[in-house]
């Protein structure tokens, strides 16, 4: 078998490290490729998410990971909140599972 090395002209072959670094060089760009475009907004809206909940207050607008929209009529703990889905009835309701807080002054089109 020919020595590869002709294939080069009068350039050597790549040495040891510099073969590694060519190869591990596409996993490196694909992770930070992921890191830009999953990772980080990924984090960001945890962020968001958590900061949301620790705004929530008597009186707002909710709505939760099961669909369920009420007012929330009283902050339990840290941990959770009485939701009102209907007039006198009243759940508890963990509050990692609210989805969104709805602003009320928002105006809601009518089709």
């Amino acid at each position: 078998m020919p020595d590869p090395s002709f294939l080069l002209g009068a350039a050597a072959a790549p040495s040891g490290a510099t073969a590694f670094l060519m190869q591990t060089f596409p996993f490196l760009l694909i992770f930070v490729i992921f890191y830009f475009l999953m990772i980080r907004p990924q984090q960001k809206r945890v962020r968001e998410h958590q900061a949301m909940l620790a705004a929530v207050k008597k009186g707002d607008d909710v709505i939760t990971a099961g669909g369920i929209r009420g007012r929330v009529t009283r902050v339990v703990d840290e941990r959770e909140v009485e939701v009102e889905i209907a007039q006198g009835v009243k759940v508890r309701v963990v509050k990692s599972t609210l989805t969104q807080i709805i602003n009320p002054t928002a105006k809601v089109a009518n089709d």
